[in-house]
């Protein structure tokens, strides 16, 4: 079985599956059970001064009446006492050494942020993770993601951490901005150990059209949220990688933001992760969920021949390319499976209305008595959403490039050759 464990600037872990931040870290005897079902490690509920929670908080995009896509949250950081938090914070590290426990800290002033690392440090924790991207609540007093969006306040910040303690420091980044390599620099030249992102992004979720309020609904009204879960992660994922493809960025990245399994694990790990934080997942499916991780990660790597965890990270960041470097020779086009075709027609309305024109009604019948859907290939653009829109996994694409050479939109403008991409003027 391949090795599981990491080194995340120092911090030793089992595995790379750490719970982030949130409710599922907001006590030690959730944390306890959460490592006695096999995570690697947590972050703990960010700690700070004291805070007054609303009772509705959370919010949810569903797929109809099904499963959360996203979550939206309006919960700030931890109200409990800090003395209780800090008192179970050492009472974890001492019941389970060799998982890694991270607190997560806030503070205001550079008093107030260094008298918090004084008393978090006798907890015994292995590092801390700096909330600079808190979406809500935190940030209309000045913390949270008003810091991450003011790079000379985080650097400020960073420079009486840095100064405050010897144990490693995560910058946790906020999406809520338009680069997040600025960000990035200053966790760089700060002297963070690595990065932690993404945190919620903003967001109103919805809104009641019976009495007018955004949901999660108080009495007077609601305001925007952080949101999460499986939506997110297209977000988190091209982030991480614009991060992970940089020449100067050299820090190890907790990866967060929509992943449920293995496979996202897997995903933010080949981007460039070292370790990932999971919450939203948790807060629907519980602790247990780690153990399908766990052996779907390790039956993927025994399968790809890798013999450690370590091995698989930053594998794909080679392959995410500026627009202008992708091959324009490349070509596919839709193929539809006739015996799996039920004849729904959905990917005729799609390509029709929305799309190309390039899919026509043949008068072949399907088991249904339907009529099967039929690729035009001169004119089919190979654009995806066909096999994208049908319910069966009906429809492939397939490769029909008349040359292995690549062309590049770099190379066509150099070269004056606008007549061999096809399309594009």
């Amino acid at each position: 079985m391949a090795d599981l464990e990491i080194d995340f600037s120092g911090i030793k872990s089992p595995n790379p599956f750490w719970l982030a931040s949130a409710p599922p870290t907001n006590t030690g005897d959730q944390i306890m059970r959460a490592f006695d079902q096999g995570w690697g490690g947590a972050v703990w509920k960010t700690v700070g001064n004291p805070v007054k929670n609303l009772h509705s908080r959370y919010a949810a995009l569903k797929r109809g009446k099904g499963s959360i896509i996203g979550l939206n949250n309006i919960e700030l950081i931890s109200d409990r006492g800090l003395s209780i938090n800090l008192k179970e914070m050492a009472e974890v590290k001492k019941k389970y050494p060799e998982q890694a426990l991270i607190a997560s800290i806030m503070a205001g002033n550079r008093e107030e942020w260094v008298e918090l690392i004084r008393r978090v440090e006798d907890t015994g924790v292995d590092g801390l993770e700096l909330n600079f991207s808190c979406p809500h609540g935190m940030c209309e007093r000045g913390l949270g993601s008003a810091i991450g969006q003011e790079p000379e306040v985080a650097a400020e910040i960073m420079s009486w951490v840095r100064d405050a303690t010897t144990l490693p420091v995560l910058m946790k980044f906020t999406p809520n901005v338009s680069d997040i390599t600025v960000q990035g620099r200053v966790a760089v030249e700060g002297g963070a150990d690595g990065a932690a992102l993404i945190n919620t992004i903003k967001s109103i979720i919805g809104v009641d059209l019976d009495d007018f309020i955004p949901y999660p609904k108080g009495r007077n009204g609601s305001t925007n949220g952080g949101y999460c879960g499986t939506a997110v992660k297209p977000i988190a994922l091209h982030m991480l990688a614009s991060l992970g493809r940089t020449d100067w960025f050299n820090l190890p990245i907790s990866g967060i933001g929509g992943i449920n399994n293995w496979k996202d694990c897997a995903e933010f790990i080949a981007l460039g992760s070292t370790s990932v934080q999971v919450c939203t997942a948790v807060m629907h499916h519980g602790f247990g969920i780690v153990e399908g991780m766990i052996d779907g990660l390790s039956k993927y790597l025994d399968a790809k021949g890798m013999n450690s965890v370590n091995e698989l990270r930053g594998k794909a960041l080679n392959q995410y390319k500026d627009w202008g470097d992708l091959d324009m020779n490349y070509k596919v086009v839709a193929d539809i499976n006739e015996k799996k075709c039920t004849g729904c027609g959905k990917c005729y309305t799609a390509c029709n209305d929305g799309a190309y024109q390039s899919i026509s009604i043949s008068s072949r019948k399907a088991k249904t008595g339907d009529p099967i859907p039929e690729i035009n290939t001169d004119t089919c653009k190979g654009c995806n959403l066909c096999s994208l829109v049908c319910p069966r996994d009906c429809i492939k694409m397939i490769d029909v490039s008349k040359t292995s050479s690549v062309k590049t939109w770099q190379e066509i403008v150099a070269n004056n050759e606008f007549e061999i991409a096809d399309g594009i003027l």
